[in-house]
């Protein structure tokens, strides 16, 4: 992840120079500008993810900085600085559109929060105006993570590709149908798409279904129909399930795989559909047919070009995005407000191993907005099944906790092999006697 760029405007040169020796030491770049006509022209050439203003300017007041930047900008946030006994004015500047204040002298740990929380807000509606700027069902793949980026990679490759037949394969609610109308849409956006449950259809029907019946083929066949091959034809079929397909029509489909020609039930003579046929399953379609309960041809016909489906546990990093996503989505059906998500039940959810991966975290979102529109959602909110994981063992903490290990062990290298003296340490990790320091206190290093 980039670093968070901060413009701090306060005509204090003193003051911003402090602010950039510290923000810096936590991974954030920081521009500065003296007065108020400065910071606002500062906005372009630096494009900063969070703006520090100051209410006293010695040109301009905060408050009209802050209304020019709201109007310019409404999206970005800005934390208002002000000096003891300006409260009020504080107070004011949140009203007319500021995310927060805080008061001179500093805390700077809650500044380095104030900064990350005001960031991470605004990376989110960046990418969640992104995501509803864009028409293609690839790009309502929520999500940043390795796994959801590879996923999508996959489907530009298959759906620029000649192949006829596709293979999607992960849990059940990872969104394979989702992921068929995405690599539909790289193929053939306009042409049809028709889907099927095989799990759905009762078996005597599926036949029928799928190549179409003559009049009187069958009891209640009062007059023909065409199958939904015929109705995809020049488009793309959809076979949710495509394990629950009985093994006669597993031949069938092979059959009309190979040669694309298929006969309607009762029929003379064979028709011929040009169809992108993929199929999607939660099974084990190999270990299927290794026990006899798939055919291994159709299998392997399938699964030439497979996509497997990533489960939610696995990209944790994508929760609060999709709690976002989702939250605005059903706050929208319920003409209501989205809800907030605690940090704390943030946490919990990444660490949660969700059975029902994303269906499950959108019915949760879903069931959060109508219970507690435009609240925050704290961990007592939660229903039971949350409340019963242990999260310290989530990807996400893990990897923060070895990274962690890693640079105290590092720091404490570099402090013995000097003789504890701290200038020297810092040289040789090269970094400031300021920021060694500063790591010292964090990692509870005992000097």
């Amino acid at each position: 992840m980039s670093a968070v760029r901060v413009l701090v405007i306060d005509d204090e040169h003193n003051l911003v120079r402090s602010i950039r020796f510290a923000l810096e030491d936590q991974a954030m770049s920081v521009a500065g500008a003296h007065t108020g006509a400065d910071g606002i022209k500062a906005i372009d050439t630096e494009r900063p993810d969070v703006v520090l203003l100051d209410l006293g300017l010695p040109d301009i007041s905060g408050l009209e900085v802050l209304a020019e930047l709201k109007t310019a900008y409404p999206e970005l946030p800005v934390i208002m600085i002000s000096a003891h006994g300006d409260t009020r004015a504080a107070v004011k500047a949140v009203k007319d559109g500021a995310v927060d204040y805080i008061t001179k002298p500093f805390d700077w740990d809650e500044l380095v929060l104030l900064i990350r929380r005001s960031s991470e807000r605004f990376r989110i509606k960046r990418e969640l105006t992104y995501l509803r700027q864009r028409q293609s069902h690839a790009d309502r793949i929520i999500g940043f993570s390795d796994p959801v980026r590879q996923l999508k990679r996959t489907i530009e490759q298959v759906g620029q590709s000649n192949t006829r037949t596709v293979l999607i394969s992960g849990p059940s609610g990872t969104g394979k149908a989702l992921i068929a109308r995405s690599v539909h849409d790289f193929r053939m956006q306009e042409a049809p798409f028709i889907e099927v449950n095989c799990a759905a259809l009762p078996e005597q029907l599926i036949e029928a279904e799928l190549f179409g019946a003559e009049k009187g083929a069958y009891t209640g066949a009062t007059q023909s129909r065409a199958g939904l091959i015929a109705l995809a034809d020049g488009g793309t079929l959809f076979l949710d399930e495509i394990g629950e397909l009985p093994l006669p029509l597993q031949a069938k489909l092979l059959s009309f795989l190979e040669n694309r020609s298929y006969r309607p039930v009762g029929a003379s003579r064979e028709f011929q559909a040009e169809v992108l046929v993929i199929a999607a399953t939660n099974r084990d379609l190999k270990a299927e047919s290794e026990a006899g309960n798939f055919r291994a041809d159709l299998y392997y016909r399938l699964n030439i070009l497979p996509i497997d489906a990533p489960g939610l546990a696995g990209r944790p990093e994508d929760i609060d995005l999709l709690l976002n996503y989702f939250g605005e989505r059903f706050a929208a059906q319920e003409a209501s407000e989205p809800p907030r998500w605690h940090p704390e039940v943030v946490r919990r959810l990444q660490g949660y191993h969700w059975p029902g991966n994303v269906r499950e975290l959108r019915n949760l979102v879903e069931r959060m907005t109508i219970l507690h529109p435009g609240r925050e959602i704290t961990p007592d909110r939660l229903p039971d099944e949350f409340h019963h994981h242990d999260t310290t063992t989530a990807p996400a903490a893990r990897y923060a906790d070895a990274v962690e290990a890693r640079e105290k062990e590092l720091i404490l290298q570099a402090l013995r092999e000097t003789d504890w003296r701290k200038g020297e340490a810092a040289e040789r990790l090269g970094i400031s006697r300021h920021a060694l320091k500063r790591r010292i206190q964090r990692l509870g290093i005992e000097a």
